[in-house]
């Protein structure tokens, strides 16, 4: 029998990057014969070593993540940055590059729309039928997934405890997506605002985004799974979609790999910010498990209402949300009001740092993030209130030149 990893044993790591003219920043829906390039065909995965490439619902969002789970996350940035590098190489040939952030700031997803054609069509056409695909919660937003590991229905309980405590300060540090259609939306995480209305036709699909109070497997499947599958059901009588990966939550258990995957966190600029978010996060997850402050008992007295009403401010206001959910605050040994930018700052300064899991080095983009703002936040910096196409084009240019130089954007 397999054996499955232990809490913070493993990390998968998905970062997703939109394909673009080098020129217009127009996406570029040729992922296909990206992947072709190195596989000889068209497939939906190929396997480099540590990195894996893969597709997306969409021909213009192409997916690197880590082949199997990473023992640590030491390292991982570079590995990403050189795949980056490569892809960016055979893109040169399109006049095309990978742009970062979690959304395009001028896509049209009613008329540059393009499903997947090859693998995996039946499902993305299933989705279309049912949901209609171009909108930008399907096709507009690129994320960074980290799956973390649970050996038994023990650790998954502490697991889930902890990440629906985590879910909602998220977007305070890793929101990119203050634009879309060309134009501020009010929201410094836009991608999560759209996602979470994506799926509104089948509600139980995505639910509030935080996780109900569910932490053993027959409980999840019971309250969550059942309910999502049945929901689904009239308009999927092929059971083409009922499968785990149908649930939407900003975290989801994935019981075919003893796994969560978080899915709230916006791709940042570079590989390098991306990795010291995932660091971060997991770092702050084994302290809320090994109960630094309160009990584990404590963190699943949380209803998801309350989560939700911290968590729909950041997506807001990310950094400058003033928390005043004084309990909530209680879990991180804080004792008054402070801003969501106050409280990591405060999280950062007392993590308990394990090298095992990620150097000291890789955690510098964190600064970077607490002390200059959020990535939506530069962004609205550099742009103020000149939102022009070419303004647009010009800092978006900037974003994938930190790309490439695995540097911080920073106005």
């Amino acid at each position: 029998m397999k054996k499955h990893l232990g809490l913070f044993e493993g990390f998968g790591v998905e970062l997703e990057y939109m394909v673009v003219d080098k020129d217009s920043l127009r996406v570029k829906p040729i992922v296909d014969e990206v992947i072709k390039e190195v596989a000889g065909k068209y497939v939906s995965d190929y396997e480099d070593g540590e990195i894996a490439w893969s597709n997306e619902i969409v021909l213009h969002v192409i997916e690197l993540k880590t082949n199997g789970p990473s023992n640590s996350l030491v390292g991982l940035d570079k590995k990403f940055h050189q795949h980056v590098k490569r892809i960016n190489k055979i893109l040169e040939k399109y006049n095309s590059e990978l742009l970062p952030t979690g959304a395009h700031p001028f896509y049209d997803p009613d008329l540059e729309t393009k499903l997947w054609p090859h693998e995996n069509n039946p499902v993305y056409e299933s989705y279309n039928r049912i949901f209609n695909c171009k909108g930008h919660g399907w096709s507009n937003l690129q994320s960074t997934h980290i799956n973390l590991p649970f050996a038994n229905d023990e650790e998954f309980g502490k697991l889930h405890a902890a990440i629906r405590i985590l879910l909602p300060l998220i977007p305070a540090i890793a929101a990119s997506t203050p634009i879309l259609d060309g134009n501020y939306t009010g929201y410094l995480d836009s991608r999560l605002e759209v996602y979470r209305k994506n799926q509104i036709k089948i509600p139980s699909i995505t639910g509030k985004v935080i996780p109900e109070q569910v932490f053993s497997k027959a409980h999840y499947k019971e309250r969550i799974l059942n309910k999502i599958f049945n929901d689904i059901s009239p308009y999927d009588s092929e059971g083409i979609l009922q499968y785990e990966w149908l649930n939407s939550r900003g975290a989801i258990a994935r019981f075919d790999r003893n796994t969560i995957e978080i899915r709230v966190v916006d791709i940042q600029e570079n590989t390098k910010a991306d990795l010291a978010i995932v660091g971060l996060s997991s770092l702050l997850l084994k302290e809320l498990i090994n109960e630094r402050n309160v009990s584990l008992k404590e963190l699943q007295k949380f209803h998801e209402d309350d989560l939700s009403e911290i968590f729909l401010n950041t997506i807001k206001y990310a950094e400058n949300t003033l928390i005043t959910n004084l309990s909530y605050l209680e879990v991180f040994g804080i004792k008054e009001e402070v801003t969501a930018n106050e409280l990591w700052q405060h999280i950062f300064e007392s993590i308990v740092f394990e090298s095992s899991i990620i150097s000291d080095k890789e955690l510098e983009p964190i600064k970077t993030i607490l002390h200059k703002g959020t990535l939506a936040t530069r962004i609205k910096k550099s742009l103020g209130d000149d939102l022009s196409y070419n303004n647009i084009i010009e800092i978006y240019k900037q974003l994938s030149l930190s790309l490439i130089s695995n540097e911080m954007f920073v106005p």
